[in-house]
């Protein structure tokens, strides 16, 4: 049976490695992840409890496609708390994952064949949600004197459609303040250019506070996910802000895409909220396993990383090693018991130099991990 042109995407190499490192672990070995970016800790205790009263009060069938209303709104009252933005809970459109808003936002704002800059490095799936939809992505090569985040000079003679951006992002953990955000959110507009926000990984920072795209506009799309700082993964929650002329498109979209976001991963979301004091302790373990990493990782051998400003993640130039970190990543899952991950998922051209290490896990195994590194580095 054929098929489409669009349906032809890149693997998600750090899928692969976690296949990898199951497979070691089926065969009695006992990994240390560094290769996802997931939580070590589980869903707040709030948020599971509250699920299980739900569950046993009755069904849990369809919500409206927007998502459950009392969700909405207190999502919105989180930009108050977090950002001292006033956002009406019209704007908030609840989603399954981020993954499901960006394809939400993609649809709802271009039409097929139209280029939408994204960084390099970057998330792997943004390009390759992208080409499935059959747009085009527009790969901005960053630079380390940048902090591998974009520029407004960067966007010059593209002819975007849109540009994403992240902050924290992904490889490198690295964030925008207000000024650079605002700078690269003017020069999109001047060219026209829709200005879409990921900000999955807020809640997860360590100097000082992301910058939310709504603190400079109201004429952009955000996206965000409980995921990261509230530690649910696999719930399949996450939101999206839009200005209020675009409701009822994402509406329209959003019932004839997904019906309804997980019933059961929104009301955990809901409780989530209002479980800071435990997420907070989750984040003084993050905070705790990045001074681990950028103490451990140069003790090891990997002296050129960048610290990241938030998210969790160290991304490692390692050309001085190798040319092939793919294969520089099978030995060290093989030899070491420690997978990490190839940086050419995030940056096809010059990933074959980098390694993105992830510090999500228990302090416990990053020690472990880091001991490891060091005595395959020291063979």
């Amino acid at each position: 049976m054929r098929n489409s042109s669009r349906s032809r995407v890149d693997p998600f190499i750090v899928m692969d490695v976690m296949e990898a490192a199951r497979r070691a672990e089926a065969d009695g070995r006992r990994i240390i992840h560094m290769e996802v970016g997931q939580p070590g800790t589980p869903a707040p205790e709030g948020a599971r409890a509250a699920l299980a009263r739900e569950m046993a009060a009755g069904s849990l069938g369809y919500t409206v496609a927007l998502g459950l209303p009392a969700l909405r709104a207190r999502i919105a009252r989180l930009y108050g708390d977090w950002y001292n933005v006033d956002l009406d809970p019209a704007r908030v459109v609840v989603t399954a994952g981020s993954s499901g808003a960006f394809i939400l936002a993609f649809t709802a704002l271009f039409d097929s064949g139209e280029r939408v800059g994204i960084g390099r490095p970057g998330y792997p799936s943004y390009r390759q949600i992208l080409h499935a939809l059959g747009l085009t992505p527009v790969e901005i090569e960053t630079s380390a004197e940048n902090r591998y985040q974009p520029v407004p000079g960067d966007l010059a003679g593209l002819d975007l459609a849109g540009l994403m951006v992240a902050s924290p992002a992904n490889p490198t953990g690295t964030m925008l303040d207000r000024d650079a955000l605002a700078a690269l959110i003017g020069a999109a507009d001047d060219t026209g250019a829709a200005f879409i926000s990921d900000e999955i990984y807020h809640g997860v920072e360590y100097e000082q506070k992301a910058v939310t795209a709504l603190q400079v506009t109201d004429d952009a799309y955000v996206i965000n996910s409980f995921s990261k700082y509230f530690s649910m993964t696999g719930w399949r929650v996450g939101w999206m802000v839009v200005p209020e002329a675009h409701v009822r498109v994402i509406e329209r979209l959003a019932q004839n895409l997904f019906i309804c976001p997980s019933h059961a991963g929104q009301v955990a979301a809901l409780a989530a909220l209002d479980c800071g004091e435990e997420l907070d302790t989750n984040l003084q373990v993050y905070r705790a396993n990045r001074k681990l990493m950028l103490e451990g990782l140069p003790a090891a051998g990997f002296t050129r990383i960048a610290p990241p400003d938030g998210a969790f993640y160290v991304y490692a130039d390692v050309s001085d090693m190798t040319d092939d970190s793919r294969a520089l990543a099978a030995e060290i899952l093989d030899k070491a018991g420690v997978a990490v991950t190839p940086g050419l998922d995030f940056d096809p051209v010059r990933g074959k130099t980098t390694l993105r290490f992830s510090y999500a896990a228990s302090t416990e195994d990053i020690e472990e991990g880091l001991a490891r590194l060091k005595a395959f580095m020291a063979r």
